[in-house]
């Protein structure tokens, strides 16, 4: 190694204290920019191991061990195999020979192992796979002192979590291919099969050995030892075993696909009853990783067990959570608590309740549960965010009554009550003590109570007479005294306030039971006691309506209105019983004999709303989604446009509401919010004509008039929200985004609603179609081609509408400029590789359209023809000769796809397949030449053949017929081709061709 002499190197080390010590932040900036020159040096190889040797700082040993992780990472121009095998062996020497570095350092260093692993899974060295052998590279480790051995566990561990990674690492393998996690997959699955349960098995005898010895904890070095076997363990359980990247909010329906191969270790209740002796015999700080751990062996699959053994292996656990409720001490710890939660949510959403009933200790468990649910719920500030976990283990107990079959009674008939009451009287009790110590509101976070609602609602429905019963009887008593206070003119307002958060927490609770219904089979009494709970609303809003030119209390509306939301799923529409007793008591109490008269109360709710609330966001947002839904179902339509008030809202309202939103536009960004509410509402009709729920007699106008209205709002909108300049990052979907996506959305479904030909336009000079294209050119090009693919129902709503404009409009694709084709044709190139399917389907769908479109002009232009083509046609054809690797790239992406992907949609990627291929005959000879020299040599024949097979009988067109043919040939080419190329490393870069 070249050596760069002392100076250079007492250089390096002072930027690093500079970065990571000094106060100033231009003295840090500057270190920053010179070490990154630093890090993109020739030399920066050598200088690190200088670093590593000589260097006098942990600063400067943290510096090199995170340069050569990221030299280690680099695609282009990449370390040779030799030099990768250097540094991963330096890196075990050189932890081996320092037990005292930094612990930021040890952890650097086996960053930086862990890398060059995984990213070396499949490098070969005379047949050996040279970075395969973890287990042994910390063999010696762990034959050490306490010290080696923390080191050799967390290589292991951290091992473990890179290549469990997908975010980490994925894009640095292959990154200069289309698919990196395709290989990503290759390795976790490789490490899966090959080491993950040598580790494990491991991890699980060394917490044996430690367990059996008397672990003194005050030792700082042994504490660090179970702390890290306790992470491998849980990191070896939390692995990805099939691929399904589950998403950790998903947390509730996580299965744990543990491999059959591991079924040993499951059978044997030691390997249980390890982690329940672990949690009763160390201190709490530690208890929350054993809990972790029990969470995913709860958790593992079903079919990994016969029926005899799934019921022997719950027995064991519910055994344990029985002696944890027990002994509840170290439960007082949140994080523990927390975990404990999340282990009794798994009893009932990896168990069946006929399952449960059987354990021999199941009445005692059963009523220790109840018994801690009803605590936690009446300690509401204690650990707010574990209820989720209690109430969704009672919801699915609730759920599952109605179909339970074994003859063991699962009682709880009389603990379901008792959990509802807790709930309810807690939430009610926790008002005052909210106010007068200036608390946090839970009601304040509109989505965790929706998400506690949606629980209770099924819980609550269980015995639901003694629920019914108890919100009648705390919601009569808060409305008098409510009543009483607003009458008296010595009441105070907090005394006020009170009642308002309790009548506030009743009409959300009375809402969500009601929605209940759903869940269970409903009897003509139940109906009658939802009459009595609607009642009761209902006479509360009218008193609340009747303040409202004085005061009123948004939390109570935005109640009221998650109430009338459900009410309307279960009471208004196409299919409910108008027979039902609860339309027998609203018209004894209330006159409301009808649906029409019951729709009339929400008109008039809406509008007061509207009229009152106008300024606040929240309430306007969810009055018009209120009224969106309302007008989704037919018979509910037909009787809104009879109803008076609609006649007068739809007459006098909906033009001043549009004018004075777009002109609140111009003066504030904030002021761009109710715009998507109000543009949702015309989605809505629109969809209508999808659906043909609104058809036009074949001489009239009103389609015409419709697409025009829709084109109107959207170019003014469009127009508005160009105009909004710099947005920042964190509003940008809900300022811009958003509504940008419900336009999209809007000109999708009144260009395929089928009510109107749009020759009209073009016929009689009328620019409606052409301003709504136009404007929606306009907002796409204002659309990074990132946020496309960043947000969901952007992407939905723009590759839906480029679907109907390249199937139906492709003249007008044709017309534009070539930077905008160019934009749009990158959008459907990288929608081809979206994880979402919707999305990849559609771009198929719209390549196809492009694909038809360019071949039959190509074909006519080549052709003797009498009519020269169009402008636009003849335009287009010149600019995709002009870029032919744009196609040539997606033929290539397309092909990948099916050969090394999991293609879930290979109809669809079939359809533009063909046409493609027709298009670039040449460029796709060289591609499969290219798959086929990427093949082992004694496999090449194999593919050779698969691809002439692909192409047998095909002929040079895209008619139906044979186009049909090659879908069928490609299923067979794919099974052929996933033949040969099993246990086979090889693959291709689909960018070489593009060189």
């Amino acid at each position: 190694m070249r050596d760069p002499g002392r100076k250079s190197l007492a250089q390096l080390e002072n930027l690093c204290k500079q970065l990571y010590e000094t106060t100033d932040t231009t003295t840090r900036l500057q270190a920053e920019k010179a070490l990154v020159e630093f890090t993109n040096s020739p030399d920066c190889l050598s200088k690190c191991q200088l670093l590593l040797e000589r260097g006098s700082s942990s600063y400067s040993q943290l510096l090199a061990a995170t340069c050569l992780t990221k030299l280690v990472s680099r695609t282009n121009n990449p370390l040779p195999l030799e030099q990768r095998i250097d540094i991963r062996n330096y890196v075990l020497n050189y932890l081996a020979t320092r037990p005292k570095l930094a612990t930021f350092v040890t952890q650097a260093l086996i960053q930086l192992y862990a890398r060059i692993t995984k990213l070396g899974w499949f490098d070969c060295q005379k047949d050996d796979y040279v970075f395969r052998n973890a287990i042994t590279d910390v063999t010696r480790f762990l034959q050490d002192s306490v010290e080696y051995c923390v080191i050799g566990v967390t290589i292991l561990s951290q091992l473990t979590n890179e290549i469990n990674q997908v975010s980490a690492t994925a894009f640095l393998i292959e990154a200069d291919t289309t698919h990196p996690l395709t290989k990503h997959r290759k390795i976790a699955s490789s490490f899966r099969d090959s080491s993950l349960f040598d580790i494990f098995t491991l991890s699980c005898n060394l917490l044996k050995q430690a367990s059996g010895k008397n672990l003194n904890l005050n030792d700082e070095s042994q504490h660090g030892l179970l702390m890290q076997l306790l992470k491998l363990t849980h990191n070896c359980l939390n692995f990805d075993f099939i691929g399904t990247s589950t998403d950790e909010s998903s947390d509730d329906l996580c299965t744990v696909q543990i491999p059959t191969s591991w079924r040993s270790a499951f059978l044997d209740s030691s390997t249980l009853q390890l982690f329940f002796d672990l949690y009763h015999s160390i201190p709490p700080s530690f208890s929350p990783l054993v809990l972790s751990c029990l969470v995913q062996i709860a958790s593992v699959r079903r079919s990994l067990f016969n029926n005899a053994e799934r019921a022997k292996f719950l027995s064991h656990l519910v055994d344990g959570v029985k002696r944890i409720l027990e002994n509840p001490q170290s439960l007082s710890d949140p994080n523990n608590y927390h975990e404990f939660c999340r282990l009794l949510a798994r009893l009932k959403s990896n168990y069946q309740l006929g399952e449960l009933v059987k354990v021999e200790n199941y009445p005692e468990v059963i009523r220790l549960i109840a018994n801690f649910t009803v605590t936690s719920l009446q300690h509401w500030e204690f650990a707010p965010n574990s209820v989720h976990y209690l109430l969704s283990l009672w919801q699915r107990l609730a759920a599952s009554v109605p179909y339970v079959k074994a003859t063991e009674p699962h009682m709880l008939e009389t603990y379901t009550p008792e959990v509802t009451k807790a709930y309810i009287t807690s939430r009610l009790e926790s008002v005052h003590i909210i106010l007068r110590d200036g608390l946090e509101d839970p009601l304040e976070d509109t989505g965790l109570v929706q998400q506690q609602l949606d629980q209770l609602s099924t819980i609550g429905r269980c015995e639901y007479e003694k629920t019914c019963a108890l919100l009648v009887q705390l919601f009569d008593q808060s409305a008098q005294s409510y009543q009483e206070l607003l009458q008296s003119a010595s009441a105070s307002p907090m005394d006020i306030a009170v009642q308002e958060g309790r009548l506030t927490w009743l009409v959300y609770i009375i809402g969500a039971v009601i929605g209940g219904r759903v869940s269970f089979a409903s009897t003509d009494e139940q109906d009658a006691m939802d009459g009595e709970l609607v009642c009761r609303v209902l006479q509360l809003m009218n008193l609340t309506d009747s303040r409202l030119a004085q005061a009123g209390n948004e939390k109570l509306e935005l109640a009221m209105l998650s109430f009338f939301e459900q009410f309307r799923k279960i009471y208004i529409g196409d299919q409910v019983q108008k027979s039902s007793k609860l339309y027998r008591r609203l018209s004894e109490v209330l006159g409301l004999n009808d649906e029409t008269m019951v729709l009339s109360v929400f008109i008039g709710k809406i509008i007061t709303n509207l009229k009152y609330w106008g300024r606040c966001e929240p309430i306007t947002s969810k009055t018009l989604q209120l009224l969106n839904d309302l007008s989704i179902g037919y018979s509910s339509v037909r009787k809104l446009v009879k109803l008076s008030a609609v006649q007068f809202m739809l007459n006098n309202h909906t033009e001043r509401m549009k004018i004075s939103m777009s002109s609140s536009c111009c003066r504030s960004q904030q002021r761009l919010r109710p715009w998507p509410r109000c543009l949702a509402l015309t989605v809505s009709t629109s969809k209508r004509q999808r659906s043909q729920r609104l058809q036009f007699d074949v001489s009239s106008p009103n389609g015409i008039l419709l697409f025009r209205e829709t084109s109107k709002m959207i170019t003014m909108y469009g127009n508005r929200i160009l105009t909004l300049g710099e947005v920042p990052k964190d509003q940008v979907y809900a300022l811009k985004l958003k509504g940008i996506s419900i336009c999209f959305s809007m000109l999708k479904a009144a260009l395929s609603g089928s009510y109107v030909n749009f020759g009209v336009f073009r016929l009689y000079g009328d620019d409606a179609l052409d301003n709504a294209l136009q404007t929606f050119i306009k907002l796409l090009l204002s659309i990074p081609h990132s946020d496309l693919l960043d947000y969901p129902k952007l992407s939905q709503s723009y590759y839906s509408l480029l679907e109907v404009l390249t199937q139906d409009h492709m003249n007008f694709i044709a017309s534009l400029e070539p930077h905008v084709i160019m934009y749009i044709l990158s959008s459907i190139s990288e929608g081809l590789t979206a994880l979402d399917t919707m999305v990849c389907t559609g771009c198929c769908s719209c390549l196809d359209h492009i694909v038809t479109y360019l071949f039959k002009q190509l074909s006519r232009s080549t052709k003797k023809r009498t009519t020269p083509l169009n402008q636009e046609s003849d335009r287009f054809l010149h600019i995709m000769q002009q870029h032919p690797e744009m196609i040539q790239q997606m033929l290539s992406t397309v092909l990948n796809i099916i050969i090394f992907e999991d293609c879930r949609n290979q109809w669809s990627m079939s359809r533009p397949l063909l046409g493609l291929i027709l298009l670039n005959e040449k460029y796709f000879s060289d591609l499969r030449n290219s798959i086929v020299n990427s093949q082992p040599p004694e496999k090449q024949q194999a593919m050779h053949l698969c691809f002439e097979n692909l192409m047998e009988g095909i002929e040079r067109n895209l008619l139906t017929k044979n186009r049909d043919r090659f879908t069928q040939n490609l299923s067979a080419f794919r099974r052929e081709v996933n033949d040969s190329m099993k246990n086979s490393t090889y693959g291709v870069n689909s960018n070489d061709m593009m060189s």
